[in-house]
């Protein structure tokens, strides 16, 4: 019996100094970001962004993998039941941890417990955008303009997704009543919302910006804590009087479940270095979005709160996703605007 247990620490060290050795000689191989997205949107365009800079850091190439599809999920599944040894990650918004696993509780993968976080990469506010013959100057006037007109109506995406979500938080937080329209995806709501065919439409910051810059929409209010460092003098909601409002759509970097800590660890310090360079601050803050960082731990913890915040809007708004619309079309939801983002990024210095 002395003899088996002698022999079951020794294993269980050897296995242990092993796992120290690969972590240590971690990467020897290109390292994977799968993007749950087509090429080109603000996911797209951050991973390509981090990647190249923790390929620098960590002396391995860093290739974005574009798996579009079931509302992250395609993308997800497949970084869910890969290899658990660091080399195929997922960059993922709120949409993997805290949306789905309430919309969509049949999926072939169960993210809570099958991916883990090697970190929060960053958070992207959204603005609450109209088209400029809406009468409403700032976000004042527009809660007194949908108290006087409540059939006025938004636009969205598509059911479930997290600009109508985030819209619904809205509308509660403020005590207004507006109609939603959900599209088959963000390009022909961006583009009926130019076209004045609906009101008010909550977009991402970096998609919002060129349009704003044009003048094709007017926005108001940014749903971050803070306010962006682009448009300094534009309010946050709470600051506009929308008091328990607020949204920002945040990307985490994840791995599968039982990736090794060891591993976990040099990627999660990797991406910390990476999210703290001045370079990556100052290009990130040229988008409106602000760098996240911090351990694994803590990013675990904030998606499960997120969870908790999104699964109780879903329920107090009996929200359903419905197949057709959600997955397939919010796959495509930065298309109607995701050229003039590029150039907007490209242009920045």
């Amino acid at each position: 019996m002395k003899t088996l247990t002698r022999r079951m620490v020794a294993l269980i060290a050897l296995s242990a100094c092993a796992s120290f050795a690969a972590a240590q000689d971690f990467p020897t191989k290109p390292v994977k970001i799968v993007v749950p997205y087509a090429p080109g949107g603000t996911t797209d365009v951050l991973a390509r962004f981090i990647g190249q800079r923790l390929s620098e850091n960590l002396g391995q190439s860093v290739v974005v993998d574009n798996r579009p599809g079931a509302a992250e999920a395609v993308g997800a599944g497949m970084v869910a039941k890969s290899p658990a040894d660091g080399y195929t990650l997922l960059l993922s918004t709120l949409t993997t941890q805290a949306i789905n696993p309430t919309l969509f509780p049949k999926l072939s993968f169960d993210a809570t417990k099958e991916l883990t976080a090697v970190g929060r990469v960053a958070d992207v506010p959204g603005m609450i955008a109209l088209h400029p013959a809406v009468p409403a100057k700032n976000l004042g006037e527009f809660l007194a303009y949908l108290k006087a007109n409540p059939n006025r109506n938004y636009a969205s995406p598509g059911q479930g997704t997290p600009n109508h979500l985030a819209t619904e938080l809205f509308k509660k937080a403020a005590g207004v009543q507006a109609v939603h329209i959900p599209y088959k995806g963000g390009a022909p709501a961006v583009q009926d919302l130019m076209a004045g065919q609906v009101d008010f439409m909550l977009i991402l910051a970096p998609e919002a910006m060129p349009l704003i810059a044009s003048d094709k929409l007017r926005a108001l209010a940014v749903t971050s804590p803070q306010r962006s460092p682009m448009f300094p003098d534009m309010p946050t909601a709470s600051e506009a009087g929308v008091k328990d409002f607020e949204m920002v759509v945040w990307y985490t970097l994840l791995a599968p479940a039982g990736t090794p800590p060891d591993v976990i660890a040099k990627l999660n310090k990797s991406l910390n270095f990476v999210l703290n360079e001045k370079q990556t601050k100052d290009k990130l803050a040229s988008l409106s979005i602000k760098p996240a960082g911090g351990t694994p731990e803590e990013a675990n913890a904030y998606a499960a709160k997120e969870a908790a915040k999104w699964k109780k809007v879903i329920d107090d708004a009996n929200i359903r996703a419905e197949q057709g619309t959600w997955a397939s079309g919010f796959q495509r939801s930065h298309h109607a605007v995701r050229h003039q983002m590029l150039a907007w990024w490209l242009a920045a210095p």
